[in-house]
Formats: C-alpha cells, sequence, structure tokens
C-alpha cells in the first residue's frame, strides 16, 4: 500500500511524486498512455530520421521555475539547447521584430520600427529585472502567496504600485499603443499573449505578453537536447531513483471515496489501489469533478460552477520533416527558434474575433517552431524538423475560408487545414512547401486521444482569462489543491497557477498533502479497502498482465 498515489504521469504528476518521494513517501505513479510525460514527449513518428514534439517544445517557464530548479534535473540527464534568436515576428513587408536574449539585439530591432522604441523595451526589461523574481516565487506558491506576496507588494509599491497594476491589466493591444510608438514591440507582447487563450483585446492580456516576452528576454525559449521527452526522462529517472513507482497503460476511472474521504483509486482493469495517505489527481477539472469522484460526495455548488468552467480555445497541430531550412523572406527569421506568423496586430485581432464568433480562421495565427536551429540534434544535417500549431474554436459554427470545415476533423477536414496552414507559412517563406518531405497532422480529437487532459485540444488546463486565475481558478472560491473530498488533492494545471510546464501545480499539491496529518483511525479504512479487493493483489502487482 504506497503512503500516495497520482493519477496521471504528465510534469505535473511527476513533479509532485518526486517531492513526495523527497520528503520520504512511498508513490505509486497511475499514467492511462503507454509511456509518460502528458504533454511533454517526442517521437519519430513523421519521419525515422527526425524527433518531433508531439506537444509543447519550448519551455521558458521550466528554466524559470523555482519548483524544477529545486528538482536539479541536470543530475539525471537534462540539457537545454537555445536557437540564435529566441523569437521573430516577421511582416509580409519585409520587416521583422526579433527577440533576442541580448538587450541590446531586441532595442535595435524595435527601434527599426520606429525610432525610441529600444528605450521602451529596455524600461519594460529593468521593470522585470525589479520584480521578476518576486513575481515567479508568487506566482508559483500555493494561493495566496503570503511571503513572496509581501515581498512582491513591498516591490510594487517602489515602482508605483497602482500605476503598474493597471498597466499589467491592459489588453495587450492597448498596452502596446502606450509603450510603443511602432508596431515591432506590440506584435512581440500581443503574439506572445497568443500563447495563451488570450485575445489582444482581453483584459489581462497585457500582463502576459509582458511576461512571456520578459522571460523570452532573460531566459530565452529553450528546449531539451534531444527531444522534449527528454524532460520526461529526467523526470522520471529522478522518481524511480527515490523510490517512486511508475506503471503506464493503467487508466483510473473511479477515486475511492469511503467515509467521505478519498482512500484509493480504482483502474479500468479492474484493481483497487488503497492510498494510505492521500490520492493526488493530474487530471483535468472536469474530468475529476465530473467522473472520478461521484457526484455525490461533491458539494452542490461546486457542481454548479462546473457547469461556468470555461476551457481554452482548442488546438490544430501539424509536424513537418523538411528537406532543408525554411526560406523566410526575412533573415532574421532565420534563426530563431520560435516565429510568429501574423501580418500585423489587426491580423491577430481578425484571427481572435473569428474565433470569438466560432469560424476556424481563414488566416491561421500559426507559432511556428524551427526545432533543429534551436537543437541540432533533432534532424540531419541540412534539414528542419518544425511544427506549427494554430488555435480553433471548440464548438465551430462556420468557417471563415469557405472551405466547409465543420468541427468533424475527419481525414478531409484534417487535410484542408493543414493545407491552410501551409499557405500561411508560404506568406512569409515562399517556397515552403516545396521542401515538405514529410508531415504529421494533430487534430484537436487527435492531441485529446493522446492526452486526455487536451480536453478537444485544450492545452491549458482551462481560459488564462483573469475570470479563472487565482482565488478563481479552477472555480470561484478555490485557488489552491485542496478538493471538497478530504485526502484527495487537484495537481494538474487545472489548479493555480495555470498552464504551461513549470511544475507549480503538483508541487503546490504535494505540499499540501505535506502539511495534512494522517488522521485517527485512516489506517483502518484503507487496509477494509484493500480487502474489499477480490483479487487481494497488492499495489505494484497485476497478475492479469
Amino acid at each position: 500500500m504506497p503512503d500516495a498515489v497520482v493519477i496521471g504521469a504528465g510534469p505535473n504528476g511527476l513533479v509532485a511524486a518526486n517531492l513526495l518521494a523527497d520528503a520520504g513517501w512511498t508513490v505509486l505513479v497511475l499514467e492511462e498512455q503507454p509511456e509518460p510525460g502528458g504533454a511533454v514527449r517526442h517521437d519519430r513518428g513523421v519521419d525515422p530520421a527526425f524527433v518531433n514534439d508531439l506537444f509543447s517544445s519550448f519551455y521558458p517557464l521550466a528554466v524559470a521555475s523555482p519548483v524544477l530548479a529545486r528538482l536539479r534535473l541536470q543530475d539525471h540527464g537534462l540539457r537545454w539547447s537555445h536557437a540564435p534568436h529566441v523569437l521573430a515576428h516577421p511582416l509580409t513587408d519585409g520587416r521583422c521584430a526579433v527577440l533576442d536574449r541580448s538587450v541590446d539585439i531586441t532595442a535595435a530591432s524595435l527601434d527599426s520600427f520606429a525610432a525610441g522604441d529600444g528605450t521602451a523595451w529596455r524600461r519594460l526589461h529593468e521593470m522585470w529585472l525589479r520584480l521578476g523574481p518576486d513575481l515567479m516565487d508568487a506566482l508559483f506558491a500555493p494561493f495566496p502567496p503570503v511571503r513572496a506576496g509581501a515581498r512582491l507588494a513591498a516591490r510594487l509599491r517602489g515602482a508605483g504600485g497602482l500605476r503598474l497594476a493597471r498597466t499589467m491589466l491592459l489588453p495587450v493591444r492597448r498596452m502596446g499603443e502606450e509603450e510603443f510608438a511602432g508596431e515591432g514591440g506590440r506584435l512581440l507582447l500581443a503574439g506572445n499573449a497568443l500563447h495563451a487563450d488570450l485575445a489582444p483585446e482581453s483584459a489581462g492580456s497585457g500582463g502576459f505578453g509582458w511576461l512571456m516576452s520578459m522571460l523570452g528576454q532573460t531566459d530565452g525559449f529553450p528546449v531539451p537536447v534531444g527531444g522534449s521527452g527528454a524532460l520526461t526522462a529526467a523526470l522520471t529517472q529522478r522518481l524511480r531513483a527515490h523510490g517512486g513507482v511508475l506503471r503506464c497503460g493503467e487508466r483510473v476511472e473511479q477515486v475511492v471515496v469511503r467515509g467521505g474521504r478519498a482512500v484509493g483509486v480504482r483502474t479500468a482493469g479492474g484493481e483497487t489501489v488503497a492510498a494510505r495517505r492521500a490520492v493526488l489527481a493530474d487530471v483535468s477539472v472536469p474530468a475529476l469533478y465530473g467522473g472520478l469522484v461521484a457526484p455525490e460526495h461533491l458539494p452542490a455548488q461546486l457542481l454548479a460552477d462546473l457547469r461556468r468552467f470555461q476551457w481554452d480555445f482548442a488546438t490544430f497541430k501539424v509536424d513537418w520533416a523538411l528537406d532543408g531550412p525554411v526560406p523566410w523572406r526575412t533573415e532574421q527569421s532565420v534563426g530563431a527558434g520560435t516565429v510568429h506568423l501574423a501580418d500585423g496586430m489587426d491580423e491577430l485581432t481578425r484571427f481572435a474575433a473569428q474565433i470569438a464568433m466560432r469560424q476556424v480562421p481563414d488566416r491561421p495565427f500559426a507559432l511556428f517552431g524551427q526545432m533543429t536551429t534551436a537543437d541540432p540534434t533533432r534532424s540531419p544535417r541540412g534539414t528542419e524538423s518544425a511544427w506549427a500549431y494554430t488555435h480553433v474554436p471548440r464548438e465551430i459554427t462556420g468557417d471563415a475560408a469557405d472551405e466547409g470545415l465543420t468541427g468533424a476533423w475527419d481525414a478531409r477536414e484534417q487535410e484542408i487545414m493543414a493545407d491552410r496552414m501551409e499557405r500561411q507559412v508560404e506568406r512569409f517563406a515562399p517556397g515552403f512547401r516545396r521542401l515538405v518531405r514529410a508531415r504529421r497532422v494533430l487534430a484537436p480529437p487527435t492531441l485529446q486521444s493522446l492526452d486526455a487532459n487536451l480536453d478537444t485540444g485544450s492545452i491549458n488546463g482551462g481560459t488564462t482569462a483573469i475570470h479563472q486565475q487565482l482565488v478563481f481558478r479552477p472555480v470561484p472560491g478555490t485557488g489552491r489543491p485542496e478538493t471538497p473530498v478530504p485526502g484527495l488533492f487537484l495537481a494538474s494545471a487545472g489548479a493555480h497557477p495555470g498552464g504551461g510546464v513549470h511544475g507549480a501545480p503538483g508541487a503546490n499539491a504535494a505540499r499540501a498533502v505535506l502539511r495534512r496529518r494522517l488522521p485517527p483511525g485512516l489506517a483502518l479504512a484503507q487496509r477494509a479497502l484493500a480487502r474489499r479487493d477480490r483479487a487481494g493483489r497488492p499495489y505494484g502487482r497485476n497478475p492479469a498482465r
């Protein structure tokens, strides 16, 4: 009988398991997929000579995360690699905004759009240098972040607190207009805001765009050497070195509740696994409260609030094996790991508006990854392992391009959308399609089939909008990993602080677990549960296999 059972071996589940193992707990992680990692995996499924990340690729939040830093994953084989430039945003008129780890290069790029914009960028960067460390500590701490929040509040007072708070709450379009005379700085902020589901006119998108831009400025957008799964491999290796057990191909279908407390789980194979102290769920919020936990164990208000839970946008992704470097019109895009493809602020707004109207965009804003540029191990010399993803509505009522896309995402619709994305790339890189050796399409249902947490391809565990953050995440009055069921803790991106590969939801759940004392008599309840498993199987063993 383990002390804790962790449902899901995504990065948050693995971080939680590692921290519990560090505390001397016995830990069992059960993962539905045949391999661990959740949305942090790679394969060679496009072409055997090419490594392609299945989901996420660039990890500024992982490098900046104090949670992952404390795990010292470099001792377990993790190595980071950087592209020459962090990010480029080209325009069809030949101009290009560049984000580089050298603030001088970034500033010079923005000055080419409007004199003085480089100085404006430096001002935003200096603000980050003053506030960034305390902001990251507060962001990744359990809510409310008492100590880190107090330090951050002191910093904010010295930086003009109310005025700065107003700036962070601005829509990114308005923030860009206030800070920059030219389009370059505005594009860097807005493109980074759209890494989440924040439209240029959304309140708070300015703060998120600034956060992601400054992470890129200071830490870059690094990638794990060899593929994104190298990050997962380091987490799993560390867990096993500390005595943790990981079982893949084991879908949990129920959290077992006895006497009002979570005491274990039941798998799809019929096995009951008792947990001596806690169950931690690295699963989506609707999956936990709408499936794994029976409604009779949940407050009526929580179930009512869940009907208002908002997912983030769906995602459509294409992976490529390219026979040569991408033929960008703008030289500055050649060395960028990430390239944002939208021809100006108005095209970004148009894209977001079409999604809001539940239309598949006709000119999809694409985040394009040049993986061999970022990590030369990803493909043979002279080639490029690349991908692009865009957002689409979760529910589709129309196709802005009049090509008949309905959201069925059958083979025909997948090919139409993949061709549309390639045409978007061609606008900025004529001749791109001639380089395609092979491609793979990952439509929203495909992404969900590979990771159940990516419901309809939603990658952030719920919207990033301010009405579902902090004390409102995942529903009003929560903001912490504790659930209404004692002994059960939410350890996924559905919990504060939300999506991104940084491990904070898992770490917060583990810390909450470790603060709890084992209530009297619980061990007796656990043993009774174990006896109810008719096969009498101990954890870690399944005679049916």
